[in-house]
């Protein structure tokens, strides 16, 4: 094929993307507005529904995500990920096309979040900076996470895994989350365990004092060291007795 004909059919392809596009924008108006007012109400820094739409970088991913999704359904996967690309390069947040995402989604500063092909979100849910929503590599089909309603993840915590973090649950900064967590709960640490529960506290969570295993296995081994070697101190005299005779 020469390079004109190429060129052409780019051309042609942009336009009936371009009018696609343009018609996918129309039902996802009301998406749109739900994604800004959840940045106006969850941002005190944030001060007018324009200020929001021109300047916040993960509102401009969502928009992103938003078209790319239902070029994704419609099968254009080709256009959806070009989309998608574009928004990483320009945001430094990587949502794959083919995520489920509902309304309501405030990823707050944003930069180096990434969110993969088979991850599911609720409505109102939050997410802070470098958050990964992603997968082990050891699973099949369903690889990332589904988060419930009004979940928050912290900044730099990562959820691996096809598993359920429920309604209303937090995961604090850094956090890497291997299991489900429940409903109403607040996970910490590696890998995160539930701390708190209905309001309550579960676990004491001390994040200085985390027990060594390599420090408790040199002890477990020095103290079989000392009782071998009291052992040894009681077999030499009956060693000497038996050769006096």
């Amino acid at each position: 094929m020469k390079l004109s004909e190429i060129l052409e059919n780019g051309k042609l392809l942009c336009e009936v993307l371009t009018d696609e596009v343009k018609e996918l924008l129309k039902p996802i108006e009301e998406e749109i507005r739900d994604d800004i007012a959840a940045v106006k109400q969850r941002d005190p820094a944030a001060r007018s529904d324009l200020e929001i739409l021109l300047l916040y970088s993960g509102v401009h991913a969502i928009l992103a995500y938003r078209v790319a999704h239902k070029l994704y359904l419609s099968e254009h996967y080709l256009a959806a990920r070009a989309i998608s690309q574009t928004a990483r390069h320009f945001t430094g947040i990587e949502i794959h096309p083919g995520a489920t995402i509902g309304k309501g989604l405030f990823i707050d500063h944003g930069m180096g979040v990434v969110i993969g092909e088979t991850t599911i979100i609720g409505d109102n849910c939050t997410l802070y900076q470098g958050v990964t929503l992603g997968g082990t590599g050891k699973d099949i089909g369903k690889r990332h996470p589904t988060l419930g309603n009004n979940v928050l993840i912290g900044a730099g915590a990562k959820v691996l895994g096809p598993f359920t973090i429920a309604d209303n649950s937090k995961i604090a900064a850094n956090a890497v989350v291997l299991d489900k967590i429940p409903e109403n709960s607040t996970a910490a640490g590696i890998p995160a365990k539930v701390v708190r529960r209905d309001g309550r506290r579960v676990d004491d969570l001390d994040q200085i004092h985390i027990p060594d295993p390599v420090s408790q296995e040199i002890c477990r081994l020095e103290r079989r060291l000392e009782a071998l070697s009291a052992e040894l101190e009681q077999l030499k005299p009956k060693k000497k007795k038996k050769a006096k005779k």
